[in-house]
């Protein structure tokens, strides 16, 4: 199921960089633009819609296969370690989310008062550390993949919670590039895991764009984060309450 979902969410990276439209998957195949979603979605692909889709993208199979070949070495996630080396250090975890999200050495130095040496000497930490390759001229090479994330509970996630989150939350979420969903329900667990496994969708969308934008000019992108959590929860007022 692994080779599975890599191959196809290389095949969607490879449309998108083609800008061919799911409506383009559906007239090649001969299927209707819903159904070519739902395929999408449940990644179920016989093999000869995934040759058909690779004619309409003028490539063969066997180039699809090496594409996902060569990004699965890429990093996917880091080791406990190493989360833990940059969660320790402030400046060098603001250059490590900033060149995953694509930010260049320049960039850096254009948003943030850190002196060139400094950012040097992050950059060459991350060289060390195998996330980016530092080559001549401070140009930065990134090495993570596209799917890249950071451990669950590990060093990295439990700084953001534990020092960025009052923060985070405490705007009101009413300007037109915020948005607050707050919802409760009663579900079953197989629900819960249907809407777990859209969550996942959506953050593999999140990563897309973010490297659909990397090519945007600077000036015409800003910081975004989004938070998806989902749990069996009741708040602790209404539980005293609870028969």
């Amino acid at each position: 199921m692994a080779q599975t979902n890599a191959i196809i969410d290389t095949l969607k990276r490879e449309l998108k960089s083609q800008g061919k439209t799911y409506l383009d998957v559906a007239e090649a195949l001969e299927l209707s633009e819903a159904s070519v979603k739902r395929i999408f979605a449940e990644k179920n692909f016989t093999l000869h819609r995934l040759e058909s889709i690779c004619d309409l993208l003028n490539i063969e199979l066997s180039e699809l296969v090496q594409k996902m070949s060569k990004e699965q070495r890429q990093l996917t996630q880091l080791t406990r370690d190493q989360e833990k080396e940059i969660a320790s250090d402030l400046i060098l975890l603001l250059i490590t989310v900033s060149v995953i999200s694509g930010m260049s050495y320049q960039d850096i130095l254009n948003n943030y008062e850190i002196a060139e040496t400094e950012c040097i000497q992050k950059l060459a930490k991350l060289d060390r550390l195998k996330i980016v390759d530092l080559l001549p001229g401070n140009r930065v090479k990134l090495l993570v993949a596209p799917n890249f994330h950071w451990l669950p509970n590990g060093p990295i996630q439990q700084f953001f919670q534990e020092k960025v989150e009052q923060d985070f939350f405490s705007s009101r979420f009413d300007k037109a590039n915020e948005k607050l969903i707050v919802t409760n329900a009663i579900l079953t667990d197989a629900s819960n895991a249907r809407l777990q496994k859209k969550m996942e969708l959506l953050a593999a969308e999140f990563n897309e764009l973010m490297q659909e934008d990397h090519s945007a000019p600077n000036n015409h992108k800003s910081g975004t984060t989004m938070v998806l959590a989902i749990r069996q929860w009741q708040y602790s007022l209404f539980k005293k309450i609870t028969k």
